[in-house]
């Protein structure tokens, strides 16, 4: 099988003509086609309902990057249209009030700046210089100012060493990094500069930024105007006063006179994404509850601006909300929330009630089959969403309250439509462990005959608090495509099952997640396609760490990839760039105070009963997960003389698959070359 991959893998670094013949040929998913795949995401549907501006994310062969241009359609249907191109990356559409204009950040030969485009004749022109990038771009209600967030710079600590001065012309080695907080680096940025993000405003017809906030301390989000285009509200949490603790943050507001910001709540746990409703009398906003447990959801919540307690909306949903958004009238609010795989569009009234109008929010990943999605709403309630499939990445689509809909692009039809993709099957059967019903979702190979016999492999999302779904996977599609059948799940500790469902792993993972994998395997085997003999199982992080831990209870898997995995508790939540402000959720006591628990919970202390042949696989840069959890294990692996294999992505930080084209193409690729070394039919067939 894996000489297929890799013949298309040398096409589609052949040439662009040779990836367009690669693609007329028809057939199932090649690796070739990673490089025509496309997404919409951040849709941005303008104000007075008749437009949407999006950004189009393409992925190039040649510079093996994914760019980004803007793109418009209008909402009635009819032609898209480019709206700002080039050789940088363009991103963040946000229209002006009247609908006229649109700003947005273009990255361009190094530099990030604030540019503005009207829309009628796609007329641009740059607003400003923004060295320290860009975010929470937004335009004030009454268009005069556009507000954004950007990374300022504060001195690096310094220590007086005693160094001699240095000559002049000569060239010495880097000074020391030196850090005095656990917060000096993270995962897609490396080390962290010392500094803060600050609230910018800048005039809409041009003109140099002022700064509003002066923050020294913790991280600002979620940035919002309020209507009287006055004040701004925002987030700030991840405080060194909280210890960084990611759960803990509160709600601000500050004048466009920079005047010392106002603190609007002050409750345990995070209140974030504030908004406030269109008669400027109500806030509404995220609520992280504060408890001690490893997986909380975001409430809803809404409260008087003028003084009182927050209400709680939607409290018997159980599910955890993404985004919320005021309707024009200040009724209620356009929320999204993740419910059994599926990314939900959903209206919420002020005085109770759920209206469920989308499901198929999702397809902003490449990579593996992840919940998402975005959604914005138009002053006449419109909305704009990204709208996905198991076949398909995400497009935009547009709609009502009522549930009218229209999908106006179909940015795949060139590549997808092409192919013969694996058929996708929702699947549910009962744990081992309690008898509780787990889901998961079958991808078969294209020409699957049921008759058959066929290699399973068992893929495991990370997290753990995270979810799959029924959305496409370009590597799902790329082992179905190599002649697997595929099975995807959402074991216990899963989200969008409700909080019970997510902390049945609570202070005890892997637990009977692993149960829930081999009864999902068993019941699969029982349907009578799947060779017992010739199965497989590989997964990312929270998945590297249940493949670590089943190939540690069982030898019933002729191979495993074990990627970017958590292999010893104890250097995780000491190194990893969230590891110490997690350990109080996860485990609830220091390494130091209880040991025994962490070595138990270790795939480490489990190496001794490994005999499947595995391939570990890392990001050269990974700082979630990093390196050396990798390198631990695959030592311990050759140790004790098992088959193992170590590969490490240069460049690559710990979400390889998204990163670049190639990187999806050699994480598979060294996945589908190990399983076919250890694929026991080829063992016979060599005999």
């Amino acid at each position: 099988m894996n000489r297929i991959l890799f013949a298309s893998l040398a096409l589609a670094m052949a040439s662009p003509s040779a990836l367009a013949a690669s693609q007329a040929e028809g057939g199932p998913l090649q690796a070739a086609d990673i490089f025509s795949l496309e997404m919409a995401r951040d849709p941005q549907i303008s104000p007075n309902g008749r437009w949407v501006a999006y950004q189009r994310r393409s992925n190039d062969i040649m510079t093996d990057q994914t760019r980004s241009a803007i793109w418009t359609a209008p909402y009635e249907g009819g032609a898209n249209r480019p709206l700002v191109t080039g050789s940088g990356d363009y991103s963040s559409p946000r229209w002006s009030p009247d609908s006229s204009q649109i700003v947005f950040i273009a990255n361009e030969n190094g530099e990030s700046l604030l540019k503005k485009v009207w829309v009628d004749n796609g007329r641009s022109a740059t607003l400003a210089q923004l060295p320290g990038g860009a975010g929470n771009l937004s335009w004030s209600p009454d268009g005069r100012w556009i507000a954004f967030t950007m990374f300022m710079p504060t001195p690096e600590p310094q220590v007086d060493i005693g160094m001699p001065d240095k000559p002049r012309g000569a060239e010495w080695a880097a000074p020391a990094l030196v850090d005095e907080t656990t917060r000096y680096e993270f995962d897609g940025a490396g080390e962290l500069p010392s500094g803060y993000s600050q609230i910018f405003v800048a005039p809409a017809d041009g003109g140099a930024p002022r700064q509003l906030t002066h923050v020294t301390d913790g991280s600002i989000s979620g940035v919002s105007w309020g209507p009287d285009s006055q004040r701004l509200y925002y987030s700030l949490g991840g405080r060194e006063a909280d210890d960084f603790d990611f759960r803990e943050a509160d709600i601000y507001a500050i004048a466009l006179d920079a005047s010392d910001p106002v603190q609007i709540t002050d409750f345990p746990g995070g209140e974030s994404s504030p908004r406030i409703s269109p008669d400027g009398e109500m806030l509404a906003y995220l609520s992280t509850p504060r408890r001690e447990e490893s997986n909380v959801d975001n409430d809803l919540k809404v409260m008087s601006l003028s003084g009182g307690e927050p209400r709680e909306l939607l409290a018997d949903l159980d599910r955890g909300f993404n985004q919320a958004e005021w309707d024009e009238r200040g009724r209620g609010l356009w929320v999204s929330f993740d419910d059994r795989g599926h990314t939900v569009l959903g209206y919420a009234g002020l005085n109770g009630g759920l209206d469920r109008i989308r499901d198929d929010l999702g397809g902003m990943t490449f990579g593996r089959p992840y919940t998402s999605g975005a959604f914005s709403v138009s002053g006449n309630d419109r909305w704009a969403a990204t709208l996905a499939s198991a076949y398909d990445l995400a497009n935009v689509g547009v709609g009502t309250r009522r549930g009218l809909a229209n999908r106006l692009t179909d940015v795949n039809a060139d590549v997808l439509g092409l192919r013969d993709l694996a058929e996708v099957e929702r699947f549910t059967w009962a744990s081992s462990a309690d008898g509780q019903e787990i889901e998961g979702w079958i991808a078969y190979p294209p020409g699957f005959d049921p008759n058959q016999s066929y290699p399973m492999i068992l893929e495991i999302h990370g997290g753990p608090h995270t979810a799959y779904g029924p959305q496409f996977s370009a590597e799902v599609q790329l082992y179905a495509a190599a002649g697997y059948v595929v099975l995807y799940t959402n074991p216990r500790g899963s989200t969008s099952y409700g909080e019970a469902f997510s902390n049945e792993i609570d202070k005890d993972y892997p637990g009977q997640d692993v149960d829930d994998l081999l009864s999902g395997v068993d019941a699969l085997i029982a349907r009578g396609f799947v060779d017992e003999d010739r199965l497989f199982v590989t997964g990312g992080s929270g998945g590297g760490v249940l493949t670590a831990q089943l190939i540690g209870v069982t030898d019933r898997f002729a191979a495993a990839a074990v990627g970017k995995p958590v292999i010893n508790w104890v250097s995780f939540a000491l190194a990893a760039d969230i590891g110490p402000s997690i350990y109080r959720y996860w485990f609830g006591v220091t390494p130091w105070d209880d040991p025994e628990t962490y070595w138990r919970r270790s795939p480490l202390s489990l190496v001794g009963n490994v005999e499947t042949p595995a391939l570990v696989f890392v990001g050269g840069e990974d700082r979630r997960t990093p390196v050396f959890e990798a390198e631990q294990y695959y030592n311990a692996l050759q140790i004790r003389g098992i088959e193992s294999r170590l590969v490490r992505i240069p460049g690559a930080y710990h979400g390889i698959a998204d990163s670049r084209p190639s990187r999806l193409l050699q994480k598979t690729g060294h996945v589908l070359a190990w399983f076919e070394q250890y694929d026991p039919a080829n063992a016979a067939d060599a005999e």
